[in-house]
């Protein structure tokens, strides 16, 4: 079996081989150990099997386990959804350091949600926090909802099937998003487990890779509360992009947080006190 994978150009075959060979015998590391001498059995091999050719497939083990733990929760996946990813948990971070007061009862909203793990992590680190997911992919939002249920924030989050905010009124204290941001061009080039298995409308960002971003940024002074935080995950080398987009649209750059490998991986932005406060005057709901 390791052979196999290695074969394929896993780098993690080791590993990989473990987890499959637990999860056909319905174990955990422990159990490996405790079954070390004892044959596999006919349906434990048949499901080993079943495992390793999707495996060779370049399916992705998130997707084979069906979760992924995210934040230190676990997250059902489905074909619509993103597999969380360890430097998205850079955007929690940042959104922790700009707004450290844990009962502060902040409203938030993830655009673009996928599987619902960035509004589930923020709720759980806010207590008094309420919220709402976007997306344009009712499967990926009926995901969310069965995930944020799971972690008991059914009675604080609202799913919101739209493109971005678009279907949203009212203000937020909190935005934030991992929107697609790979050019189209370069999606040929991602790993197998990336470009075959993760949604292709999660992938894509157009000609330039920023496409959701112009979206996104466009609407934020609708969407902000004066002062309001939005925090946007970032491609490698779209920093400075994403930044004069952020300052063309009224907001403040803040912040460039890099992930756990020194990359820039999330922009930290807030709205002009007094830009929000003059849209609050102007919109048709302050006549």
């Amino acid at each position: 079996m390791r052979q196999a994978l290695h074969a394929a150009g896993i780098a993690e075959a080791d590993a990989d081989a473990r987890h499959l060979l637990a999860w056909a015998l319905k174990c955990d590391a422990s159990g490996l150990i405790l079954a070390a001498d004892r044959p596999l059995g006919t349906e434990a091999a048949d499901a080993l099997a079943a495992l390793l050719a999707r495996r060779l497939r370049r399916e992705p083990m998130a997707r084979l386990k069906g979760t992924r733990e995210f934040w230190g929760l676990e997250f059902e996946l489905s074909a619509e959804t993103l597999v969380p990813r360890p430097d998205t948990e850079t955007l929690v971070e940042a959104v922790l350091r700009a707004r450290p007061e844990r009962t502060a009862p902040l409203r938030i909203i993830d655009l673009g949600t996928g599987s619902g793990a960035l509004l589930a992590a923020l709720l759980a680190e806010y207590p008094r926090a309420s919220g709402v997911a976007t997306d344009r992919s009712r499967l990926a939002l009926s995901t969310a909802r069965t995930n944020l249920a799971r972690h008991g924030f059914t009675a604080r989050a609202a799913v919101v099937a739209c493109d971005w905010g678009t279907a949203l009124g009212g203000r937020f204290d909190v935005v934030v998003s991992n929107p697609p941001y790979i050019a189209t061009a370069d999606i040929a080039g991602l790993d197998p487990e990336v470009r075959v298995f993760d949604p292709a409308a999660a992938l894509d960002g157009g000609a330039d890779g920023l496409a959701a971003y112009r979206a996104i940024l466009a609407d934020l002074p609708r969407l902000l509360t004066p002062g309001g935080l939005a925090v946007l995950e970032l491609g490698i080398g779209q920093a400075a992009a994403v930044a004069n987009l952020a300052v063309a649209a009224g907001l403040v750059v803040r912040e460039v947080a890099a992930d756990l490998a020194g990359h820039p991986r999330a922009l930290v932005a807030t709205l002009q006190a007094d830009l929000g406060a003059m849209l609050e005057t102007n919109s048709p709901n302050s006549r």
